[in-house]
């Protein structure tokens, strides 16, 4: 049951990020063709912004995610190191602080009494680390995982607006892409929330907007720059 958890922890991480990933190379990339589109027609230039800000984009988030995702695993190592020292200094404060955790949850006394022995006689660490920080010492995230997931999907979410705006007539360049990023923004939206257990429709819409203040205010300056 153990590795099963594990297992399950660690795809959870690679598709967090990789959603991430995706619905930030969607609204980044969206931003910067639509930008260079309103200020110039010229399908090369906007193609080569587009590259670009894929490139810098893909190397950006894979390089913050391995930051993000390395500091939280350096973090969890020192808690680690602090509640080894507790343990062996007072171990029956450690035992008294998750006895309390339980009565708090409205566990019986016995009960509480019991589970506290049972957990910590077979895992003390473990359990005192799960009760004081919340998470699991035994199951690290991987920041490498998380960084490789992030530098595939970024240049995947990159192509949906690059395709749409290369692919349609100069005249509705513009609309068509917009409606394509907004479909886009919608499904990862969606998905974020199911990862994080959040409301889907207040994440749906709240990704669906940023999209359209990121396109929105690159298509303002393009037009301003094109005058």
């Amino acid at each position: 049951m153990a590795k099963k958890q594990v297992s399950l922890a660690r795809r959870i991480n690679i598709l967090r990020a990789s959603v991430m990933g995706a619905n930030d190379g969607i609204i980044s990339v969206a931003g910067i063709v639509i930008g260079v589109a309103a200020a110039t027609s010229n399908g090369y230039s906007i193609l080569i912004a587009g590259l670009s800000g894929a490139l810098a984009g893909t190397i950006s988030m894979a390089m913050g995610e391995y930051v993000s995702v390395s500091t939280q695993k350096d973090s969890q190592r020192m808690a680690l190191i602090e509640e080894k020292e507790r343990l062996d200094e007072n171990y029956q404060s450690e035992y008294d602080f998750v006895k309390q955790r339980y009565l708090d949850q409205g566990i019986a006394p016995e009960l509480a009494d019991q589970a506290t022995r049972e957990l910590m006689e077979k895992d003390a660490l473990g359990t005192v680390v799960l009760e004081r920080h919340g998470f699991n010492p035994h199951e690290f995230t991987s920041p490498y995982a998380a960084a490789i997931a992030s530098f595939i999907s970024f240049p995947l979410g990159s192509l949906l607006p690059m395709v749409a705006v290369m692919m349609t007539p100069a005249k509705v360049r513009i609309e068509a892409t917009v409606g394509a990023v907004l479909v886009a923004l919608c499904i990862t939206g969606y998905f974020a929330a199911v990862l994080g257990d959040a409301k889907r429709g207040k994440s749906v819409v709240r990704n669906v907007v940023a999209g359209l203040l990121t396109m929105g205010v690159t298509f303002i300056i393009g037009q301003l720059l094109a005058r």
